[in-house]
């Protein structure tokens, strides 16, 4: 058997779950494609969603395969908190594109549960949580060539 090969541990469990989800994922997805009707091109705000969201995914599956560090709890955290960043960083999407009051309300209090999470996480093992930030639910703007306000200059500035 293949997992024989593997130590026991934190690497081997997550080789073991990821398998499981994507044997499990497998047949759901292929009877979902299977019956799928026809679908007009997504427009230009949702192809923005989309790639925002698979973007989100990606950085969340990346930064999830952390190394074990020999301190469980650690490892734990380590793992967790991209998890709830992911869930963040899609909810934040959804509030960005989103119409439907319902779930952008939802995607709200994602934001909030899931910083108090991380923050919990952090503060167990003795990690400092982070400052609160608002929200960015705008794409970024493309970076501005710097602006001086000379009506605003500190005094020693002005010498």
């Amino acid at each position: 058997m293949i997992l024989r090969s593997f130590k026991p541990g934190l690497g081997a469990a997550l080789l073991v779950a990821r398998v499981l989800v994507a044997v499990a994922a497998s047949p759901v997805v292929l009877a979902k494609e299977a019956h799928q009707p026809a679908q007009k091109a997504p427009t230009a705000e949702e192809s923005a969603f989309l790639a925002e969201n698979d973007a989100a995914m990606n950085k969340m599956m990346a930064d999830m395969a952390a190394k074990p560090s020999g301190d469980i709890d650690r490892d734990f955290v380590a793992m967790m908190t991209p998890h709830h960043q992911g869930a963040i960083d899609m909810a934040v999407i959804e509030l960005r594109y989103g119409k439907n009051e319902q779930l952008r309300r939802i995607a709200q209090e994602i934001i909030v549960d899931q910083k108090q999470e991380i923050d919990a996480m952090k503060l167990a093992i003795g990690e400092p949580v982070t400052a609160s930030a608002p929200v960015p639910t705008q794409p970024a703007p493309p970076a501005a060539a710097p602006t001086h306000d000379h009506m605003n200059m500190s005094h020693e500035m002005k010498k």
